[in-house]
């Protein structure tokens, strides 16, 4: 069966009423999850996820790959009317964007945005459409020596991605991959650091971890530091629409940040950050008056936008086609597959073709709805911004604790939650990323399994291992980053002590 075919039948799976009315769902809430600072995709993510337990796998995956991308067009939205960005990736959006609605250029900056990122959207939904089947089909031939190789080439990336000091990030992924190791061995079923406590036998929810350190974090930090209600203005629908030049001065960037948000999208860490900053570097330098970036330049918000949302629709590739994940919101839909029972990989699409080709045939037309819902209601989204403090707070903090309670119906989970969310505040506050430690137990497992199976295959010798030619050349390309990572800071350190 061709592709073409499988991708109709997606249509039809998804076009149904249950699986139409969740995605409608996901992208409003991720709409939404742009559009106000704080909790985020990934807190919002880990907050619905006790809500799928009791969903059809494909309507649960539909919803959540809909609060993802959907996400990424709600935080231009705050960037470019308030200079205020709802997600990471949408900072270098705000450089541009909020310059053009000083000038009442508002309305274009929206239109440019909300269209570069449909455009970039459809066409990485058409290269996960064809490449997606082809890698899995690749992938039939990695052994766990490949798997992990690749998880640890992952975390190695992700530590020179994330955040100002690749040490700190070093420290969280190690960090992650030690709570990776609680609970009962995949092996031998022995007892791992669960220090005689019963709920510690089935290791540290990810649920539970995603909604301390980034939904509980973000609380401890909104109720510590409070900010003042921000004022926005109403927005008129004569100005939605660019003139002529902006038009044509955003065709190159779109299409350049597609192609760049895509190739980003494939590796481990930030994508979404990585490639709004990249597309925007990559603008400024190929345009021919670089004075009007940072004032007021449309070439600044067409570039970056499409850059992240093609980023954010890459990274289901490696999860749909290799089932690894990347980055925290993947690793949240990794956890949807495994709730349900199903393991996403190279036999996905042959095993359970209705739920790859269902969540594919979805984001068509999630994106179609994205750019209907985003224009008209820009000023309603905005809006929401004026909810106080000590009206959204509690609600967010009854959701996310009866979100943890209800993974396990468990009171030590609640207890967990608030020493990971403390956790999290703390090290937030000296300039320590919560995405490597999110992955680092996430990949843990998969790097710990690999590992295991990889010297049982080679007879116990690591230079065999070494000797596979795809697994022994990943395994030096993540040696060579270590090192270079490392050989930074131990110059600093050495120059400091001959000075001293």
């Amino acid at each position: 069966m061709d592709i073409f075919t499988q991708l109709m039948q997606g249509f039809a799976v998804s076009l149904t009423g249950p699986n139409l009315l969740a995605c409608t769902i996901g992208v409003v809430v991720g709409t939404l999850t742009g559009v106000l600072p704080g909790i985020g995709v990934t807190g919002t993510m880990a907050l619905l996820l006790p809500i799928s337990f009791g969903m059809d796998l494909t309507t649960a995956l539909i919803m959540f790959a809909g609060i993802y991308y959907g996400a990424m067009y709600g935080g231009s939205t705050t960037s470019i009317l308030v200079n205020l960005p709802g997600e990471a990736a949408s900072v270098v959006t705000a450089l541009d964007g909020y310059q053009m609605a000083k000038k009442g250029r508002a309305g274009a900056a929206l239109t440019v945005s909300a269209i570069g990122s449909f455009v970039a959207g459809t066409l990485s939904l058409v290269a996960l459409t064809f490449f997606a089947p082809l890698l899995a089909k690749a992938a039939l031939k990695f052994g766990p020596p490949e798997y992990f190789a690749i998880a640890l080439f992952g975390l190695v990336i992700l530590t020179n991605l994330t955040g100002k000091n690749p040490l700190k990030s070093l420290l969280m992924v190690l960090v992650g991959i030690m709570l990776s190791t609680i609970g009962m061995d995949a092996l031998t079923g022995a007892r791992r650091f669960t220090f005689n406590i019963p709920d510690l036998m089935g290791g540290i929810e990810f649920g539970v971890l995603a909604m301390a350190v980034f939904g509980i974090n973000e609380l401890f930090t909104i109720l510590v530091e409070p900010n003042e209600p921000i004022k926005v203005g109403k927005i008129s629908l004569r100005e939605l629409y660019p003139n002529k030049e902006e038009i044509k001065r955003s065709i190159g960037p779109i299409f350049r940040g597609s192609f760049l948000g895509f190739l980003i999208g494939l590796m481990p860490g930030p994508a979404g950050t990585l490639s709004s900053f990249g597309s925007y570097s990559l603008e400024k330098k190929l345009s021919k008056h670089p004075e009007r970036f940072g004032h007021g330049a449309i070439e600044g918000v067409a570039g970056p936008e499409s850059a992240n949302n093609a980023a954010s629709t890459a990274a289901m590739i490696p999860l749909l086609s290799l089932g690894l994940a990347f980055a925290p919101p993947a690793a949240l839909l990794l956890t949807g597959f495994i709730v349900h029972g199903v393991q996403p990989g190279p036999t996905l699409i042959t095993s359970h073709p209705n739920v790859f080709w269902g969540l594919v045939a979805s984001m068509y037309i999630g994106n179609v709805i994205l750019v209907v819902l985003n224009l008209p209601f820009v000023g309603v989204f905005a809006s929401l911004l004026k909810t106080p403090a000590r009206i959204l707070m509690p609600i967010v903090m009854i959701i996310t604790f009866t979100g943890a309670y209800a993974t396990n119906n468990s009171l030590f989970d609640l207890a967990l939650l608030l020493v990971f969310g403390l956790f999290a505040y703390f090290a937030s506050k000296y300039g320590y990323s919560m995405a490597p430690l999110a992955v680092g137990l996430v990949l843990g497992s998969t790097i710990e399994k690999g590992m295991i199976h990889g010297m049982i295959i080679c007879k116990g010798s690591f230079l065999e291992l070494m000797k596979r030619p795809l697994a022994g050349t990943i395994l030096a390309l993540a040696a060579l980053l270590v090192f270079l990572t490392l050989l930074k800071p131990i110059r600093r350190i050495l120059s400091q002590s001959k000075e001293a």
